[in-house]
């Protein structure tokens, strides 16, 4: 009876906080709906299909998206895929950080960028949202930019006034033909993130 009454009002454990460092949350941002699936707004999406089918993982539906458990190195990897569509995204960011007890450090916000052009990768530890309406949202839900993303980028190869047709259009013949090797990049960094950690993964990854 003592054991457990001392088990009840002593303090946790540090380990635990070593377990919470040891998980980590990376959101894809895209759409839900089949005709979304391949536009360039949801390559966010696209890169964590590409790395659960790369190992054998399962998406379930859970509150406010899909979730799949990734397992590597001692780690512990969330892939989301919010169902909120775009414009709610910090909705769903918020209830699995809480959820989980993910630190803000631990997020991963993966996103496409009209300013880069395609293919090219950049990882940043916090910036403005860029006029995205997905980290917008996050940016407002969190109260903070100080979360690390990964900008995908999609270039800018539209005619004015018809960005929004760009965005939510398919990729076009060539993009698809280099999208695999891009997509294996990109599910590098991810692992590249929870193990070596963000400095180590922006100088490796950045601009490539």
């Amino acid at each position: 009876m003592l054991k457990w009454i001392n088990q009840l009002f002593l303090p946790k454990k540090t380990a635990d906080k070593t377990d919470t460092m040891k998980k980590f949350l990376i959101v894809g941002l895209g759409n839900i709906g089949a005709e979304y699936v391949n536009t360039r707004h949801n390559i966010g999406f696209k890169v964590l299909d590409y790395l659960a089918r790369k190992e054998g993982l399962d998406f379930q539906t859970v509150k406010l998206g899909s979730l799949a458990e990734y397992k590597f190195k001692g780690r512990t990897f969330l892939l989301l895929k919010p169902n909120t569509y775009m414009n709610l995204s910090g909705k769903a960011v918020q209830y699995w950080m809480e959820k989980e007890n993910i630190p803000l450090e631990n997020i991963f916000v993966i996103t496409d960028d009209l300013n880069l052009s395609f293919g090219t990768i950049r990882v940043k530890p916090k910036g403005s949202d860029g006029g995205h309406n997905g980290l917008k949202n996050i940016n407002l839900v969190l109260n903070t930019n100080q979360y690390t993303r990964f900008r995908f980028g999609i270039s800018d190869e539209f005619k004015k006034g018809r960005q929004v047709d760009y965005v939510l259009g398919e990729w076009n013949a060539a993009e698809n033909e280099a999208l695999p090797e891009r997509l294996e990049t990109a599910s590098e960094i991810i692992k590249s993130f929870g193990t070596a950690g963000l400095e180590n993964t922006m100088t490796t990854f950045n601009g490539k």
